[in-house]
């Protein structure tokens, strides 16, 4: 149970840091800088967090799912 635990505060972590610099960056494309990539890659930033805590979260699920169901098929033989 512990390795969910910092599996899930490590995706947080890096999730949360990700989409607050995304959104810096975002908001200094939109109303500071004239180029529009800088507000493209803030965008694709916030997208790239968002992917990273997705995928943590599928990961800690399916390896709770995993154990547990080993679990059940030890105590059902």
């Amino acid at each position: 149970m512990e390795s969910y635990v910092k599996m899930l505060h490590a995706t947080k972590l890096v999730g949360a840091t990700l989409l607050t610099i995304g959104i810096a960056i975002f908001i200094y494309g939109s109303l500071i800088s004239e180029f529009s990539t800088v507000m493209g890659i803030g965008i694709g930033v916030v997208m790239g967090a968002v992917f990273i805590f997705l995928i943590g979260m599928i990961l800690v699920a399916s390896e709770e799912m995993i154990l547990n169901s080993s679990k059940y098929k030890k105590e059902s033989v």
